[in-house]
């Protein structure tokens, strides 16, 4: 008789017992893990979608303008789709200027570490502040050197960057080197030294250095000076930088001085082709993007290829009908095929640039008219139409992602609770055939034992001649 190996048939019984209802469990988790896993890219796909949708309706318009220089060495310009094209005579008479004084080879001082030793920078516009001088010595060698004085004045109290103080070496020389951190003519510093009586800076060596007659002039404090037209007649502007805003929706970084006596130089605002085309690109981009995302997640099992994991969801099938007939439909009597956006037979869009620059040409707000504004507030076009679907989807609080992944935890969490009542009989089983086939195995043995017994006792036939 074969011995009973009573562990392995428990196991085996036991997993037999089990087994159908295993499997069911094992598919249901893998399933709803699959819908937890796509809702996840649905969302992320979305909110993707919906940031570059943003991103775009925040510019205000899809129709670029440029600015420039009929000489570019002039300055750069940044344009906003507010701005009227025109072209605008400009004299820059002058440019601003941050002012920048330079103190030579200031002796190294004993410091006052009894104090109060105090001197005041000042600008032009009214700033100031207090430099002390009786904490100055950061290395405790007794002595107050350049490089923190420098330090003393950069981490003074109120400074915040109105003067940035450095020291430079070179030709065998030092210098203090002090910055003004404001543009123009208010940006001009001043040291005050104070009143030695009244804890200023003591008379000596360090006083006398730094007496304003002792200064060097790097760069004056200037204001930009830039005509409207021509020099002596036309509308003069004088400030502090030289970012010129005189233009409505126009902000130029001026970079170069007119010659004296020269004309004017034309500057330009006119339609920037090739960043409107951009725009739109961008929108169609995405929109293929999430149009692909959509695809995966719903497609059909073929050539042994496995579903998508939200194939059987019929809401996102829903979405994207939606999403594919928002597309289609009119913006006050405009569409995206009259502006060359078409679509193919699988959802993606495409762009004829030259359809595109046409309709333009003939109606240049049309563009605006069919795209609107994804505004939360006032919500027009295809992009309000767009940001609200996704919105359905995406919002945190009711949307139908929320919902469903809602659903998907609760259907984790029933699953989970019968997975650990089966596995409690599994273990019941187990035990129980565990203990059957023990007594059986110990049953088998007792009558091997005996069978050994009745053997050993038989008594052998005599054999007759």
């Amino acid at each position: 008789m074969a011995e009973i190996n009573p562990a392995s048939m428990a196991q085996q019984l036991a997993t037999v017992y089990t087994q159908q209802t295993q499997s069911l469990l094992d598919s249901q988790s893998k399933s709803s893990q699959a819908t937890a896993s796509g809702l996840a890219k649905l969302s992320s796909s979305l909110r993707a979608f919906n940031t570059a949708v943003a991103g775009l309706s925040g510019k205000k318009s899809l129709n670029e303008l440029a600015g420039a220089f009929a000489d570019a060495s002039f300055g750069t310009a940044s344009v906003v789709a507010s701005a009227l094209p025109g072209t605008y005579q400009i004299y820059v008479e002058k440019l601003a200027s941050s002012h920048q004084v330079a103190f030579n080879d200031l002796p190294a001082v004993p410091a006052w570490p009894s104090g109060p030793v105090n001197m005041t920078l000042r600008l032009d516009n009214g700033a100031n502040f207090v430099v002390d001088l009786s904490n100055a010595d950061g290395d405790g060698d007794g002595t107050l050197s350049q490089v923190e004085l420098a330090r003393a004045i950069n981490q003074a109290g109120g400074n915040g960057g109105n003067v940035t103080a450095q020291v430079i070496s070179g030709g065998g020389k030092t210098q203090l080197l002090l910055s003004s951190g404001v543009s123009g003519k208010g940006g001009k510093i001043s040291v005050d030294l104070g009143d030695p009586a009244a804890g200023g800076v003591p008379n000596g060596a360090l006083r006398t250095a730094l007496d304003a007659s002792q200064q060097t002039e790097l760069v004056a404090a200037e204001n930009a000076v830039v005509w409207m037209g021509a020099q002596g007649s036309g509308m003069r502007i004088e400030q502090a930088n030289n970012t010129l805003t005189a233009i409505d929706g126009v902000s130029i970084a001026l970079t170069k001085v007119s010659a004296p006596g020269a004309a004017p130089t034309n500057f330009t605002v006119s339609k920037d082709e090739s960043g409107t085309t951009g725009n739109v690109k961008s929108f169609i981009d995405a929109y293929n993007t999430l149009e692909k995302a959509l695809d995966d997640l719903t497609a059909n099992a073929s050539g042994g290829i496995a579903a998508g994991a939200l194939a059987s969801d019929s809401g996102v099938r829903a979405l994207r009908s939606r999403l594919s007939n928002l597309l289609r439909q009119d913006f006050g009597g405009l569409n995206l095929r009259g502006l060359g956006i078409t679509i193919d037979r699988s959802g993606s869009l495409s762009l004829d640039s030259a359809k595109l620059s046409s309709a333009l040409a003939k109606n240049p707000a049309a563009l605006d008219t069919v795209f609107g504004s994804a505004s939360l507030t006032a919500p027009s076009g295809l992009f309000g139409d767009l940001g609200k679907t996704v919105d359905q989807w995406t919002n945190g609080g009711t949307g139908f992602i929320k919902q469903r992944q809602d659903s998907v935890q609760s259907m984790q969490k029933a699953i989970g609770v019968r997975q650990t009542r089966l596995d409690t009989q599994y273990t019941q089983a187990y035990n129980r055939y565990l203990r059957q086939f023990s007594a059986l195995q110990e049953l088998q043995s007792r009558l091997g034992d005996t069978s050994g017994l009745l053997a050993s006792l038989a008594v052998p036939t005599a054999s007759t001649s």
